[in-house]
């Protein structure tokens, strides 16, 4: 029985990649490198802060990274006071409390990010629990900060859904063994197959995702 569905921030609540994008390009090209949406797609989207300096800028000290990525977070919060939830999001949550479901956003974005996107996406009190890949023993692509919710809900992998925009998103959600569907607003839809989303909607008003949610779909999903 479906009990739960859980919600990555960026890319599916709100797309926030280009914003991402840009400001990754500025902050970067004055460390002199120059990046494109290729590596930004392999090497920066869904990963955790830490490891993307430390992939591109290895040369920085552990201190110096986290300045960075602070600055860097700064810079995408000034650009981003007008964001506006995903596509049919809101009917969805609407939808998720009409059937006495559970939610939670499980993210790997630093937590001052996290409460600034919900206050400014009016969704601040609109989940059971907000879970941070840095509450849990590692990040996406990790499985442990989905495991860790499950825990947290109460609830097996089995009873649970899974949204996530990147490739270490639904690499983690399908890691903790929950079916898992890929929102295609940053990544192309044959990616996010490739790396297990069992199906994958442009956003929450596709008709697929609607049939099945369906309550005469008891069952929700074949095992």
């Amino acid at each position: 029985m479906l009990k739960a569905i859980l919600f990555d921030l960026d890319g599916t609540l709100v797309n926030t990649d280009s914003l991402h994008y840009e400001t990754w390009r500025e902050i970067l090209r004055d460390y002199g490198v120059e990046i494109d949406r290729a590596l930004y797609d392999s090497r920066i989207s869904g990963r955790l802060n830490p490891l993307i300096i430390q992939d591109l800028l290895p040369q920085l000290s552990v201190l110096e990274g986290q300045q960075l990525a602070d600055d860097k977070e700064a810079r995408f919060r000034d650009t981003a006071l007008s964001l506006k939830p995903l596509e049919g999001l809101l009917d969805l949550l609407a939808w998720i409390d009409t059937q006495g479901l559970k939610k939670a956003v499980v993210t790997n974005a630093p937590r001052e990010n996290v409460n600034f996107m919900l206050e400014v996406l009016k969704l601040a009190d609109a989940f059971d629990r907000v879970v941070l890949a840095e509450e849990a023993t590692a990040g996406k692509p990790n499985p442990a900060v989905y495991q860790l919710v499950l825990g947290q809900l109460g609830i097996s992998a089995q009873e649970a859904i899974a949204f996530e925009d990147s490739p270490s998103g639904i690499q983690s959600a399908v890691g903790a063994g929950i079916y898992t569907i890929g929102v295609a607003s940053t990544h192309d839809p044959r990616v996010l197959f490739e790396v297990g989303a069992a199906i994958v909607i442009p956003n929450f008003t596709d008709k697929t995702l609607w049939q099945l949610l369906e309550p005469q779909f008891a069952g929700w999903v074949e095992r």
